[in-house]
């Protein structure tokens, strides 16, 4: 995957583990294929995405991550370390991934992020750090998980149908407020940080968005619109709104 492409269109450091602990060939594959669908929106909608790798032997450093960055996107992988919302039950029954350092690396990232008021997009587990970064906690593994991915023996990523608030601006980027995403996921958005609100939720009331109160475009969306079988319509709505706001305009 090249890291950086369209030389001229704004640039975006694209924040993801390139692989996380207990990772296997098939969720290896997925990650891989994840991550170059969410370069390539970005590239469509006319910006340079820059790999940021959260598990990288040698990470980052904050100004290398930011300099030149017109906007900045967190994708999905792993669980969030529990210990980072103040969880003290048993471990999670489906936990997988956990990788403390690179929860630690993002969330500073993605504070950083919010207090340069950078345009950004959490997705997934993204989502669930923007969270955690401001005071919110997260459910470990949601009860009726099956609402959100498929079981064992089938893909793990299903079609569910999420209502969005009509004031958010995700329902003002795709248009409507019932959409149907692709969702793959046990862990969910449990109190909602104070700076935060809540702006998408499943028919079982789990948060599936939220969004900064102060900063001018901040949001967390708990679907993957970077998957193979997503709303492809949706997916350029979403990634082409982000670059446009590097533009200081709305599309």
């Amino acid at each position: 995957m090249a890291d950086v492409a369209n030389s001229g269109g704004p640039l975006i450091p694209m924040v993801v583990s390139v692989t996380f602990p207990g990772i296997g060939p098939a969720a290896q594959q997925m990650q891989d294929e994840f991550t170059r669908i969410a370069f390539d929106a970005v590239r469509l909608a006319g910006g340079q995405p820059r790999l940021i790798d959260s598990a990288a032997p040698a990470l980052a450093n904050t100004e290398d991550v930011f300099a030149g960055a017109a906007a900045i996107v967190f994708l999905g992988g792993g669980d969030v370390d529990t210990s980072l919302y103040g969880y003290t039950g048993p471990p999670p029954q489906n936990e997988y991934g956990v990788d403390r350092r690179a929860d630690e690396y993002c969330i500073d990232l993605i504070r950083e992020a919010v207090a340069r008021d950078l345009p950004t997009l959490a997705i997934c587990r993204g989502s669930q750090l923007l969270n955690v970064a401001f005071g919110g906690t997260l459910i470990p593994d949601i009860e009726k998980w099956e609402q959100h991915r498929g079981g064992s023996g089938s893909p793990l990523f299903i079609h569910e149908d999420v209502r969005l608030e009509g004031d958010s601006e995700i329902a003002r980027i795709l248009g409507r407020t019932e959409i149907t995403v692709r969702n793959g996921h046990h862990q969910a958005v449990a109190e909602v940080a104070p700076a935060l609100s809540a702006t998408a939720f499943a028919h079982d009331g789990i948060v599936e968005g939220t969004q900064h109160r102060e900063a001018s475009w901040v949001l967390g969306i708990q679907w993957h619109p970077e998957e193979p079988e997503a709303n492809v319509a949706d997916r350029e709505r979403i990634f082409g709104a982000l670059v446009e706001r590097t533009r200081g305009s709305k599309p």
